[in-house]
């Protein structure tokens, strides 16, 4: 398909086959990245980063991946100091900021925010997180990293932990591996189950799914054990919060029930929901993780600007 001017709002709006043009393309760039540095594909194209929420990884990934394209970045990180704070319309910033860039990345608190920016802006929009509900270049790198790692998607038992109720993070990478032949654990407790249409959805699609409490017993089982903060701010109610708070934390004493070769994943940032110890772990595999935004997110600039 034509890629460029595509905006990249939601997984669900990807095939699998378009889940595999990027991947290929992001390996693809990192290579080019470890022999020629620096790249000059995106010169005088301009990317702006509005970000509404607090960001690090995201944010400084898609800055980073767009000047190692050869672009130039603008934006804010947090609305003090633009005109937000005077009342601006989400609607008059993306048509204002469109008039001075060629995509916009924007992160917003409020569901469907990133849907609307694309509606009204005419250059593409990437979501880079809107409330509780996508997360679709997170998604995208997370099955880069597990591909680079493994050698395929394919046949891995994963294990999804933590906040399943308001992690949108787990939402899109679910929602994404029902394309593959995966066995998915659900890890959470009872308050933070994964939203059920969500299981619905994927046992539709032939997805096996086990829900379950008990992260101990699930381990020797897994291949991959993608680990969620819980979220103080996406909770309603703080008492809801701290009924679950710490339920639980990945150390080494509970990985050494894991298979060799078990990956721990993790979005980041985290809290105490895995011990600093694991990082020097072979199970570790986030910052490896951290960098795979480079090349996806190259790989999605480069593509909806058209000139990959």
């Amino acid at each position: 398909m034509d890629w460029k001017g595509r905006d990249v709002i939601s997984i669900r709006d990807f095939s699998k086959e378009d889940i595999e043009f990027v991947l290929g393309v992001a390996e693809r760039l990192e290579e080019e990245l470890k022999e020629k540095g620096p790249l000059d594909y995106a010169r005088g194209k301009i990317l702006a980063t509005l970000f509404f929420e607090p960001s690090t990884r995201t944010r400084l990934s898609f800055e980073s991946a767009m000047h190692r394209l050869g672009g130039s970045v603008i934006g804010f990180s947090s609305t003090l100091g633009t005109s937000v704070m005077k009342g601006e319309s989400l609607a008059d910033t993306i048509k204002t900021v469109e008039q001075y860039s060629d995509v916009i990345v924007i992160r917003h608190p409020m569901e469907g925010a990133a849907r609307l920016a694309a509606e009204l802006a005419e250059i593409p929009v990437i979501n880079a997180g809107d409330g509780s509900n996508q997360h679709p270049t997170q998604t995208l790198l997370d099955l880069y990293t597990i591909k680079r790692t493994f050698g395929r998607i394919d046949g891995l038992k994963i294990g999804l932990l933590g906040d399943l109720k308001y992690g949108r993070t787990v939402h899109s990478l679910a929602e994404a591996l029902a394309f593959y032949d995966v066995e998915l654990y659900l890890i959470s407790p009872e308050l933070l189950r994964m939203p059920k249409h969500i299981v619905e959805e994927l046992r539709e699609k032939g997805v096996k799914v086990h829900e379950t409490a008990d992260l101990e017993g699930t381990i020797p089982e897994l291949d991959v054990l993608y680990v969620t903060r819980i979220q103080k701010e996406r909770f309603p109610d703080e008492e809801e919060y701290l009924k679950v708070k710490g339920s639980y934390q990945v150390n080494c004493e509970l990985l050494k029930n894991a298979k060799e070769g078990m990956k721990v994943m993790h979005p980041l940032p985290r809290v105490d929901e895995i011990h600093p110890e694991v990082d020097k772990s072979e199970h570790a595999l986030y910052f490896r993780q951290v960098f795979s935004g480079i090349p996806v997110r190259m790989a999605l600039l480069g593509l909806t600007l058209g000139v990959l």
